[in-house]
């Protein structure tokens, strides 16, 4: 008999909050691919609730701080997260030590009874400027998946997705992917959960083949628009996610 699931929460950063995928009408202005399966999911329960409580931005250990025990304390049966990629890019990061407080509230996730669902990190092989940390994306991925074997966890291994090497996936800034990236995601988590649904894997944006020159003029923008500021706010302690609020603080239920 396939999964029901009447409370659904989320947590992370940016990639769980949605940010890539602009929806106007939605808190923040995004959409993401968790809105996607909250909606497929009340559509099979009358009584379905969901919060997202990402928030971009956010490093592994506010994520745990912030996000944890407001999540606990709605009960969940499903429970998803995904943290640490903002750790990672950082120049410092002590991979054994994250993950070792990440396992620590996987392990009071999992305690609730809650079908638990985890991530591994994407794989930058394909990508100028993440690639020289790839080294250090198999590592924390490679530990993401002994602690989900601990705690009988359901992992979407993101790694291994390898239709996201194509650019047509992410958002223009580079580092989120973009709506047909997001649908993606919904679909591969709801076939991990053994969840039947109709949403279809997408086809990526085209992507415009360009001259040496044109791609030279398209890489500057990217630096002046995205890459620099992410830089600053690095530099400076400040965040994108600063004066944001959850989505979804209490559990709700999508139109």
């Amino acid at each position: 008999m396939p999964p029901s699931f009447r409370r659904y929460v989320a947590l992370g950063d940016s990639f769980t909050e949605g940010v890539g995928d602009p929806d106007p009408a939605r808190p923040n202005g995004v959409r993401g691919w968790a809105d996607r399966v909250a909606e497929v999911l009340a559509a099979r329960e009358p009584d379905f609730g969901y919060a997202n409580l990402a928030i971009r931005g956010r490093k592994l250990l506010p994520i745990l701080a912030e996000q944890l025990e407001p999540a606990l304390a709605l009960e969940p049966d499903l429970v998803s997260i995904y943290a640490g990629a903002n750790d990672i890019l950082r120049p410092q990061v002590d991979v054994d030590a994250l993950v070792t407080a990440y396992d620590d509230a996987l392990g009071r996730l999992a305690a609730t009874g809650a079908r638990l669902v985890v991530f591994t990190a994407f794989d930058p092989g394909g990508s100028a400027t993440y690639r020289l940390l790839r080294g250090r994306f198999a590592l924390y991925n490679e530990l993401v998946r002994e602690a989900a074997d601990r705690h009988g966890a359901t992992v979407v291994d993101f790694w291994r997705m390898r239709e996201y090497r194509h650019w047509g996936y992410w958002d223009e800034d580079r580092m989120h992917m973009g709506p047909a990236g997001h649908q993606r995601m919904a679909v591969a988590v709801l076939d991990a959960l053994g969840v039947e649904h109709d949403l279809v894997v997408p086809s990526p944006r085209e992507i415009e083949v360009l001259d040496r020159r044109a791609q030279l003029r398209q890489h500057a923008e990217w630096i002046r628009t995205s890459a620099a500021p992410w830089v600053h706010r690095r530099l400076t302690g400040r965040s994108s996610g600063d004066g944001l609020d959850p989505r979804y603080a209490a559990l709700t239920r999508l139109p």
